[in-house]
């Protein structure tokens, strides 16, 4: 199993980058987003990578961030998603997108990618409700993310305390409602907190 690659950047296609290592070029799949991370060609690049093994084939899927990795694994263990479907996704919603949608379930939001129709969509929501706090979506994940809002941070926050996806949502929705959409993250995941250890 290949868990990471680190080398050369050689090449970039629209859902590829080929990287040297050593002199032997691994040809990598990859998100629209992960892609524009990794930087300009022939400068060094490190990405994550899932090793997806058919009958008729060996491929690499490869991430700027362990957090998409993770989320990729999850994605293709829902029926009648592929590797290239999951790929879909990631590239048209980032990381902390993925967990606010699949928490309030919000299939409108995962059906923005390509090739993702309605049933798929709540499928993934539906299925994914309850694995959504197993993926880490820490303070440096959130540093990385695309700003998505304190609000959506701040459900982040608490899915990394254990509470439950529609535990954070209805938690954080109820600060912000007495707060104001101007609240900071901090003041945000403050009063949450209390809200939900009230509930």
């Amino acid at each position: 199993m290949i868990a990471h690659l680190k080398g050369r950047l050689d090449a970039t296609g629209v859902d590829y980058a080929v990287i040297d290592v050593g002199g032997v070029g691994y040809l990598i799949g990859a998100s629209a987003r992960t892609l524009a991370a990794i930087g300009p060609v022939g400068e060094a690049a490190m990405l994550h990578t899932e090793m997806l093994v058919a009958e008729d084939s060996i491929r690499l899927v490869g991430f700027a961030r362990a957090e998409e990795r993770d989320w990729f694994r999850l994605l293709t263990g829902v029926q009648g998603v592929g590797s290239r479907v999951a790929l879909a996704i990631l590239s048209a919603l980032d990381t902390a997108e993925i967990a606010r949608a699949v928490s309030a379930q919000d299939k409108a939001m995962i059906a923005r990618a390509n090739g993702v129709g309605p049933k798929l969509a709540e499928r993934i929501v539906r299925e994914l409700k309850d694995k959504v706090g197993s993926v880490a979506l820490g303070p440096a994940a959130a540093a990385q993310a695309m700003p998505v809002g304190a609000s959506a941070d701040a459900v982040s926050a608490l899915l990394n305390l254990g509470f439950r996806p529609a535990e954070a949502a209805s938690a954080v929705s109820a600060a912000e409602e007495d707060l104001g959409p101007a609240a900071t993250l901090d003041a945000l995941v403050r009063l949450a907190l209390r809200k939900a250890a009230k509930s």
